[in-house]
């Protein structure tokens, strides 16, 4: 249905649906999910009010037979209710429709499937939660070829999005559906070509007129367009800013996502801490994006937020300079009035006991959402066991707050005597440590929660530890685990160089190699594990491995790789 068209028949049936209204309006009680309507619908509010989001990653986006192909529950009423009750304002619920669709010339979308993602997408808006609704890992999987085969990657957008508006053009206005996720028309992540650029307007646009034209709620609900790869680029910035701009529409919205500065997001190349370089990419990227979009009246969602390194563990980034990331991220995207939605595809949320697995990051990015939280140089404190134990000096982060309270387990801990505060440098007492630890118990002896006036607590652990060592062991490249005495103490990171000095293994601009990707630490049954990844990148020779551990020791060892045969020597 075009403009002219949906206009002439409002106008023909308005005096019905007023009386339709008052009649019905006797009965049918308003609901959470009313619909924002098109007089209250200022698209600045409408995103100010989606503060903050949540994605159901890895389940409708999910590339198999149905939303458990990646591992994750079916989808529950009860989960919904979870994100609603945790306090979050909106949920984007990434589909992928390849494997739900029929062939040329119809795709036709599976009923059974777009009417168990409207289930969801219902439960959503009951629980007055503002829904985004995507084309998700399509982008990769057919999209990107557009260069090569444009008329059927077009006719096959157009189909899906021609079903789903006439699916979902009578939804609250709070519904919003986003045009297509990181789109990108190559297989390989930041090979841009200029003509790229047209291929992505060209899907931004015909989403927007499928969309307009379909009549309903269609006419005015909020439509969601990306940057290539939802990259923060400013040439990509400034692209997207262009076809929005030559749209003219109020009710258009940008997005972008963001996993960090890489080397820390990743753990690789010495970036352990959460330091300077780290911080200002922050700040770079959404001063940005901010001045492109927001600061010339168009509002910003960050569909997608987190840490690359969560993909393989959340402990790939130390539990301390994660908690110190988030604080930051969350804090410079209210400075820059940018709505963010947490990318959790089943590692922060359990979705079999709607419970969060570490209820500490949760605790931390809840208090950002208002505010600013407390934060110190470390999470962490160690003593080296039978030795003299002395005063700790701690640096905090009070970020505009105020120390309160000590609390070690059910003892609270007594400013004067216990500790001391010198501005914002604690001193943690030698007595105070000498009475929480135990001498052989390595490991964590004592929690030390800092409270502070408003924001989240800050818990350290005090670490007994001893000098970690490693033994001598033979392996295959396949399967290659160094036996570890940790003693109490955990790895920051790993080096590996050749004999004669070059840097050895994957990504061998630096010596410092990726966390989780080419060795992995088990503390469970005491190994530092070096995978096969590892092993592939590198030639029959000496390497030299240098293990770095929290507490500032480190500890040396050798391997010499003979085929797939692997020996290693302390």
């Amino acid at each position: 249905m075009g403009y002219t068209q949906a206009k002439c028949t409002l106008k023909k049936t308005v005096l019905f649906g007023l009386i339709l209204c008052l009649s019905l309006s006797m009965f049918v009680p308003m609901t959470s999910a009313e619909d924002v309507t098109s007089s209250q619908l200022d698209i600045h509010s409408y995103v100010a009010d989606m503060q903050p989001g949540w994605n159901l990653g890895n389940t409708f986006d999910a590339v198999g037979d149905d939303e458990t192909a990646w591992g994750n529950p079916r989808v529950t009423r009860e989960l919904i209710k979870t994100i609603a009750d945790e306090g979050y304002k909106s949920i984007r619920i990434p589909v992928t429709w390849q494997n739900q669709m029929g062939g040329s010339p119809d795709y036709t979308i599976n009923e059974d499937y777009i009417n168990r993602v409207e289930q969801a997408i219902d439960w959503a808006l009951e629980e007055d939660l503002y829904v985004m609704l995507n084309v998700h890992h399509d982008s990769w999987l057919w999209m990107y070829d557009m260069e090569h085969n444009y008329d059927e990657v077009m006719a096959r957008y157009t189909a899906i999005w021609e079903q789903l508006s006439e699916k979902f053009k009578n939804h609250s206005h709070k519904l919003m559906f986003e045009s297509v996720n990181e789109p990108r028309f190559t297989q390989e992540w930041g090979e841009i070509q200029e003509n790229h650029h047209a291929y992505l307007e060209d899907l931004n646009k015909t989403f927007y007129y499928i969309v307009r034209e379909s009549g309903g709620n269609n006419e005015e609900r909020p439509l969601v367009l990306p940057t290539i790869e939802t990259a923060t680029s400013q040439d990509l910035l400034d692209r997207l800013y262009q076809t929005m701009e030559d749209l003219d529409d109020p009710h258009l919205i940008a997005t972008v996502h963001y996993y960090g500065f890489w080397p820390f997001s990743v753990n690789i190349a010495g970036y352990t801490h959460f330091e300077q370089e780290t911080q200002q990419d922050i700040i770079d990227t959404f001063d940005r994006v901010h001045n492109t979009f927001t600061a010339r009246g168009i509002p910003v969602v960050l569909g997608e937020f987190g840490l690359l390194g969560f993909d393989k563990s959340t402990d790939v980034i130390q539990q301390g300079e994660k908690l110190k990331f988030f604080e930051f991220l969350i804090h410079h995207l209210n400075e820059r009035d940018i709505t963010h939605m947490l990318w959790d595809n089943g590692q922060h949320l359990n979705r079999e006991t709607y419970s969060w697995y570490d209820q500490e990051f949760h605790d931390i990015l809840k208090a950002s959402w208002e505010g600013r939280s407390a934060t110190a140089e470390s999470n962490l404190i160690h003593v080296r066991d039978g030795e003299p134990i002395r005063d700790q000096d701690i640096q905090l982060y009070l970020n505009g707050n105020e120390l309160t309270a000590l609390q070690a387990g059910e003892e609270s801990l007594v400013l004067g005597e216990d500790y001391e505060l010198a501005g914002d440098v604690l001193t943690l007492k030698a007595n105070t440590l000498t009475r929480l630890i135990t001498p052989g118990q390595l490991g964590t002896n004592a929690v030390i929660t800092a409270q502070f006036n408003s924001g989240a607590d800050w818990r350290f652990q005090l670490q007994n530890v001893d000098v970690p060592t490693v033994e001598n062991t033979d392996g295959s490249t396949w399967r290659f685990a160094i036996p570890t005495h940790f003693n109490g103490d955990s790895l920051a990171t790993m080096e590996a160089v050749y004999a004669n000095g070059e840097y050895a293994g994957p990504q061998d601009w630096t010596s410092y190699k990726e966390f989780g990707e080419a060795f992995s630490p088990n503390y469970t049954t005491g190994e530092i594990i070096i995978t096969e990844a590892f092993f592939n990148e590198v030639r029959d020779d000496d390497i030299h491995l240098t293990f770095h551990f929290w507490s500032g020791e480190t500890v040396e060892y050798t391997l010499r790789k003979n085929g797939n045969y692997v020996q290693g020597r302390r």
